[in-house]
């Protein structure tokens, strides 16, 4: 479980998978200088709920990972992140969809 930090707000925590995909589309958004928001579900063992932050410049977040090893990520994903950051709701951190080609394609690029 990895966690962003962002201000000095509580830490949030996020799947290491999700918080790699998370990473490139909230760094794309703010170095084009846009703002948004976040919003996701509470982790399991946390109170349930959902929060919402807002991202802007030149508040840089910290993105930490429990795993050392980067994933192999997936482009459907980080579009589907993408899109919800352009939306008026802002990023709403969805779950993946495994797409089995997309993993065979991307097998077979190492």
């Amino acid at each position: 479980m990895g966690s962003l930090y962002y201000g000095g707000s509580e830490p949030i925590h996020i799947e290491d998978r999700a918080l790699a995909h998370l990473k490139v589309v909230v760094a794309t958004k703010l170095r084009r200088n846009e703002r948004f928001t976040l919003t996701g579900k509470h982790p399991e063992g946390d109170s349930e709920g959902r929060s919402t932050v807002w991202l802007q410049t030149p508040n840089p977040p910290r993105f930490v990972f429990d795993e050392t090893e980067t994933p192999v990520l997936s482009r459907r994903w980080i579009e589907d992140l993408a899109h919800s950051a352009s939306s008026s709701g802002g990023i709403t951190l969805v779950d993946e969809v495994i797409d089995a080609s997309e993993d065979l394609e991307t097998a077979d690029s190492r």
